[in-house]
């Protein structure tokens, strides 16, 4: 059996960095979108409804990707499908 430290090891880094970027980005553009919303709204408050609707379905959408990154991550560091390929 070969040891698996290693690449345990490296899995869990690449699982750390990939979660702290799958964070940080989609907090990054919540962030612009909400500023260029109030922005929006700042310059034409009748259009209220309008603007805030698109906002909370970007911002759901934004949303979804980082529990996209939680679920890979997850699933990279509890189940990995490599992990297969070098025990046998």
């Amino acid at each position: 059996m070969p040891d698996l430290s290693i690449f345990v090891l490296a899995s869990t880094v690449v699982a750390v960095l990939g979660i702290a970027i799958g964070a940080m980005a989609p907090a990054i553009a919540m962030g612009w979108s909400i500023s260029r919303s109030m922005d929006a709204l700042a310059r034409q408050p009748e259009a209220e409804h309008s603007i805030m609707r698109t906002l909370f379905i970007g911002l759901a959408m934004i949303e979804s990707l980082a529990i996209y990154v939680l679920v890979i991550i997850l699933i990279v560091l509890f189940r990995n499908p490599l992990l297969e390929y070098l025990v046998k």
